[in-house]
């Protein structure tokens, strides 16, 4: 399997140099050279996330890690909970949140660390993860990296712009994770870090490689619970739309690859905050990418998403294409306040600002279509209290596992959006 750049100015690449790379040198997203169907009756058949995440992996990988160690590391990416539970009729949440770090981000900052070890291991490299972080990506991947060796990771997160929890998250988990806090937004991060991996100096002076879902290894491992959560829908009979809160659209381009690759879905929903330049996409074929806007869903607010290449990519850059395999919706503050209290109201389920607004976009494509809905609920209530609480009325119980965090000391990096200075930090670590 090789993987090229969506700029179609780089040499095509093997699965180990995409991941290690992250970033194409012409600045493109590497993208696979094909996406095969997986074989008949493997799907819809009770076959577990492992068996089938594996059954995905290897497709993609396509002998770069031995089968032994890639059945090994595939367990070990989904070995915690990944339940789906009903709302109410028709409508499901799979519930992404029961990993270490709260955030369905854990299953591809799991894969990720665990291939990137493996290859590490194999060559002696030493290599320097940068990642760039709207919330919950920055902890995953620190928690999947946390102590493994030859691998620094060095986190990007906007000041002010992350809850307290998730702030913690990020600077207090010492050892090889360095945390910069930036004073700007979360697309000032993101340019920094694909302006480092097209920097001729460092890379001449450092391997870097991004655990961004601009990785291959970040994103297409969430497609495995696509997979795993159609497993568990009682009825297949009656059409199912996933619909995925959106902000990098890394998640819901996973979802794209398990279609490709036999899942029948019917629909996807990008949900959106205020940000919503892919549902403006939708609406009138152009895509204007512009800086992002800070609300209370602060995961989702990015301006100019990453993953939306590989959307255009897989359908050839056809918007009507684009416009029959997705939809679109965005959502105020004040809507995501009050969708919060109707669910628990009516319901007695808790959701969070981000996929409440999974949640509401199901329900207006309901309005006009007879199907189930897959919300991807993305992250646990608790590491969004300060947004929560207010709008409910009510205490949200914190895990033990995220209270941990609230104990420890902040460390952090307080850098301007300047990408000389961002450099200048990197360099000083060699």
């Amino acid at each position: 399997m090789k993987y090229y750049s969506t700029r179609k100015k780089s040499q095509e690449v093997s699965f180990r140099n995409a991941v290690i790379r992250g970033l194409a040198p012409d600045g493109g997203l590497y993208f696979p050279e094909r996406i095969e169907k997986l074989p008949d009756g493997l799907i819809g058949c009770g076959k577990s996330i492992e068996e089938l995440g594996f059954e995905v992996a290897k497709r993609f990988v396509d002998g770069e890690i031995p089968e032994v160690n890639l059945e090994q590391i595939v367990s070990e990416t989904v070995n915690f909970p990944l339940p789906v539970v009903e709302v109410e009729t028709d409508v499901f949440s799979l519930e992404l949140w029961h990993g270490p770090t709260c955030a369905f981000k854990d299953v591809g900052g799991r894969f990720l660390a665990r291939c990137l070890e493996y290859f590490v291991k194999e060559s002696g490299e030493k290599i320097t993860i940068l990642v760039a972080t709207s919330g919950d990506t920055g902890s995953a991947v620190a928690a999947g990296f946390l102590g493994v060796q030859g691998i620094d990771v060095v986190i990007l997160y906007p000041k002010g712009l992350v809850s307290k929890i998730q702030e913690q998250q990020l600077t207090t988990m010492g050892q090889n994770i360095s945390t910069l806090e930036v004073e700007g937004s979360f697309d000032d991060c993101q340019a920094m870090v694909k302006q480092a991996f097209n920097d001729s100096e460092l890379r001449a002076a450092m391997k870097l490689s991004s655990a961004n879902s601009i990785n291959v290894a970040r994103f297409l491992p969430q497609s495995f619970y696509y997979f795993g959560s159609y497993e568990k829908l009682e009825d297949k009979t009656k059409p199912v739309v996933y619909s995925c809160p959106s902000g990098n659209f890394g998640n819901l381009t996973a979802g794209m690859f398990a279609k490709e690759m036999g899942l029948p879905i019917a629909k996807f929903i990008g949900a959106t905050n205020a940000n919503d330049v892919v549902p403006e996409y939708l609406r009138t074929g152009v895509y204007t990418a512009r800086p992002s806007i800070p609300t209370i869903s602060n995961a989702m607010d990015i301006g100019d998403p990453s993953n939306f290449v590989r959307i255009l990519e897989l359908h050839g850059g056809n918007w009507e294409k684009v416009k029959e395999s997705m939809v679109g919706y965005a959502f105020s503050d004040e809507e995501t306040k009050g969708g919060m209290r109707d669910v628990i109201s009516r319901t007695g389920y808790l959701m969070e600002p981000h996929g409440v607004i999974g949640y509401m976009a199901v329900k207006e494509y309901q309005k006009n279509h007879d199907v189930q809905g897959v919300v991807l609920e993305t992250a646990h209530p608790a590491k969004f209290g300060d947004v929560v609480e207010p709008a409910i009325g009510k205490k949200v119980d914190i895990p033990e596992r995220l209270q941990e965090y609230l104990r420890r000391e902040k460390v952090a990096t307080l850098i301007q959006p300047d990408f000389d200075q961002f450099k200048q930090f990197l360099l000083e670590r060699i």
